[in-house]
């Protein structure tokens, strides 16, 4: 099946009884796609703390820390209750979300508000992207009738979408205030 552009689709529904179906394998390719995101902002996040002057943004992230070391356990989890091996695919989308993180680091000035404003946007659009992704995956596993494995993507997705208000809060009740004020 060849599409306009000529190319053959990544996902084809199969006629062959063992085969997976086609949605059954874009919902493994997403949950490896994000179980690759969840790993890197392992190896991320440290350098966000790092960064960031603000004790209650760094404590913030510090504690999304524990939690992304949660979520990779909880994929792994996943995968497991799918008879899968956990392997991760790279995921383009987080690896350019985390270089443009480091790109605000490197253009702002240590120990300035204005700094961990960009931290914090860099931060939410990493938040963003997870909710999406853990949100459709929750919807697809109730779909394929996983019903344990939708639960344990939607405690993920509640802790995504805490994560994101609390560095709005972070935001909103100290640090832009801050870089308004300097100069």
């Amino acid at each position: 099946m060849k599409t306009e552009t000529g190319s053959e689709p990544k996902f084809k529904t199969k006629t062959s009884v063992k085969a997976e179906p086609a949605l059954t394998e874009l919902f493994l390719d997403s949950l490896r796609d994000i179980y690759w995101a969840e790993n890197h902002l392992v190896k991320v996040l440290p350098k966000m703390i790092q960064s960031a002057s603000s004790p209650k943004l760094s404590s913030t992230i510090q504690e999304h820390l524990a939690q992304t070391v949660e979520h990779v356990s909880r994929l792994e989890v996943i995968f497991d209750l799918l008879g899968e091996k956990a392997i991760a695919k790279k995921c383009d989308a987080m690896e350019g979300l985390a270089k443009e993180g480091e790109g605000i680091i490197e253009s702002t000035d240590e120990g300035t508000a204005t700094r961990d404003v960009g931290i914090i946007l860099a931060s939410q659009k990493v938040e963003h992207y997870e909710i999406a992704t853990y949100g459709g995956l929750t919807h697809l596993a109730k779909t394929l009738g996983l019903d344990d494995v939708a639960e344990i993507l939607a405690t993920t997705l509640a802790e995504e979408k805490q994560a994101d208000e609390l560095l709005t809060e972070v935001a909103e009740n100290e640090v832009n205030y801050k870089a308004a004020e300097e100069a």
